[in-house]
């Protein structure tokens, strides 16, 4: 479904990624691992073509299309969703409001009770929530907006135990499920903490440092690996 090619990415003049190649098959669901500015949040606003960000060499081709020259709207109408990490607070827009104009209403109600929201729904959208209310309503965003290739910045961050296991049971529901038009979904996730692999059932996790992607594996596997050696290629640890 997502296929990124050789990709080089700046940020006023400053490299940020550097030859990165992913393939994301359809159905799946991929972790990147990585320390802090190693370049997986730029990789997931490249795909989504956030500024400041300016693709420089290779492709990101979603279903075959080529996005590399599509400006943030029209990728967002391919398919594309992101939970983000610091969303920001929309005075006047309320929960029940922005679902009701995405025709979205049954899924409000149900993904709402799943995600402990129900009591947010008249409130508008991240204003005065909690930093692990953001990342819960996030997560419901995309069950409303329903994409196809969705994109997760740390989901787990500042989020209670009990809550990332809602998160983690509800990103992994909506990865294996098709969406309103049967087709099927896919999904990356930038965890730092780990916690959320053991909910979310990952296919495969890559290892990203120094803005390129240097190994990828079993999700399990790599994460033991780095907690004992560090973010480095297990062969060479």
């Amino acid at each position: 479904m997502l296929e990124i090619e050789d990709l080089c990415v700046e940020v006023a003049g400053k490299s940020v990624l550097d030859g990165v190649t992913l393939h994301l098959p359809p159905g799946e669901l991929h972790v990147l691992l990585g320390p802090n500015g190693s370049g997986k949040s730029s990789l997931l606003a490249s795909i989504l073509g956030l500024p400041p960000y300016r693709i420089t060499r290779g492709a990101i081709r979603l279903d075959g299309v080529p996005l590399t020259d599509l400006p943030l709207h029209e990728r967002a109408r391919l398919g594309i969703g992101m939970a983000f990490q610091r969303p920001p607070g929309l005075d006047g827009v309320s929960v029940s409001a922005f679902a009701e104009a995405l025709g979205a209403g049954e899924t409000l109600a149900r993904e709402a009770a799943a995600l402990d929201l129900t009591d947010f729904v008249r409130r508008d959208m991240n204003v005065g929530f909690s930093g692990g209310e953001i990342k819960r309503w996030e997560i419901l965003k995309l069950f409303l907006q329903d994409p196809r290739l969705m994109l997760f910045d740390e989901p787990e961050s500042g989020v209670d135990l009990e809550h990332v296991i809602a998160i983690g049971q509800a990103i992994r529901r909506m990865v294996r499920s098709p969406d309103r038009q049967d087709r099927p979904r896919a999904g990356l996730v930038i965890t730092h903490t780990g916690l959320i692999l053991r909910h979310v059932a990952a296919d495969c996790a890559h290892i990203v440092r120094d803005g390129r992607l240097i190994h990828s594996g079993d999700p399990q596997t790599l994460f033991t690996h780095i907690q004992t050696h560090g973010y480095s290629v297990p062969d060479a640890a």
